[in-house]
């Protein structure tokens, strides 16, 4: 009985682990978003703040972000913040942020960006961003520790959810330059708690959703290219990634709230990764130089 036995608890235990495999969802590779600078709301529900500085189209403007300060999420100090971030950028000054100043943007403010790469692997996900090569690793199948110790990014763990990977971010840390989660100066507390949740979609259901992205972010024309040197694939007619966030935080906003962003196959300069170091940038404003992190002596 042992022989007919062992090979046959081998063969079903083969068969898990493929069907598992084979369930995992491949999000694996460069991803673009051609729309800037904040988040979608979503369609139903509680959104992020937005931009209040609009084009002659309606839409988000390319230059200066203004943020509507008026959005119920915000609690009356929250509030303020949002409201002199805005008022610093009306007067036609750089409100400064992680992102022009060349620091470590944190969760949510990373997600931002125009271009990101994922790699999968069985115990960890690691995420590239397009601007200085930021990086996030995300610890599969995992709890938190019992005490977080607050980081740049936070402490990230994720796990799949049938089609969606879902990762939880907490334990971002506050003592820090530029601690907001957006473009519009929104702040954050230890509380601060974000949620992703990424999956595929059809490429009609993907391009609908870009498309109301569009109408309340700067749309980047196709044959365009962001900073970042990403553009619109003309002829891409694949999936979509979406990413809806859920973020909450008791100490900034009266209720959790979420947000959508939908990335697709970019063309990316020449076909590459794009190189981008930001403390070289001569800054946003036209020669400002960015206030990047410096230390009193060399790490080797």
């Amino acid at each position: 009985m042992a022989r007919i036995y062992m090979p046959f608890a081998m063969m079903l235990a083969t068969l898990i682990v493929t069907q598992t495999q084979a369930a995992t969802p491949d999000f694996h590779g460069i991803w673009g978003r051609a729309s800037f600078p904040g988040f979608a709301p979503p369609l139903v529900g509680p959104g992020p703040v937005i931009n209040k500085q609009r084009g002659p189209n309606g839409t988000s403007s390319l230059y200066g972000y203004v943020g509507d300060y008026t959005n119920p999420i915000l609690k009356p100090q929250a509030a303020e913040a949002v409201k002199k971030h805005g008022e610093i950028e009306q007067s036609g000054a750089l409100a400064l942020n992680a992102r022009n100043q060349c620091w470590p943007e944190g969760v949510p403010f990373i997600l931002t960006n125009v271009g990101m790469q994922m790699i999968q692997q069985p115990d960890k996900i690691t995420i590239l961003y397009a601007d200085t090569y930021e990086v996030r690793r995300v610890r599969m199948n995992q709890p938190h520790p019992a005490h977080v110790t607050p980081s740049w990014y936070g402490d990230s763990v994720g796990h799949y959810e049938g089609d969606t990977l879902v990762i939880d971010t907490v334990g971002i840390r506050t003592d820090r330059p530029y601690a907001m989660i957006d473009w519009f100066g929104t702040p954050y507390s230890e509380a601060l708690h974000v949620v992703e949740r990424y999956r595929l979609l059809d490429y009609d259901v993907a391009k609908e959703a870009e498309k109301r992205d569009e109408k309340v972010n700067y749309g980047v024309p196709v044959g365009r290219a962001t900073e970042q040197g990403f553009s619109k694939d003309p002829e891409y007619k694949g999936r979509g990634l979406q990413l809806v966030l859920t973020v909450e935080d008791e100490a900034v906003f009266t209720t959790p709230w979420s947000a959508t962003m939908i990335y697709m196959r970019p063309l990316s300069p020449l076909g590459q990764w794009p190189e981008i170091v930001c403390p070289e940038n001569a800054g946003f404003d036209g020669g400002y130089k960015a206030a990047m992190p410096t230390a009193d002596k060399l790490d080797f």
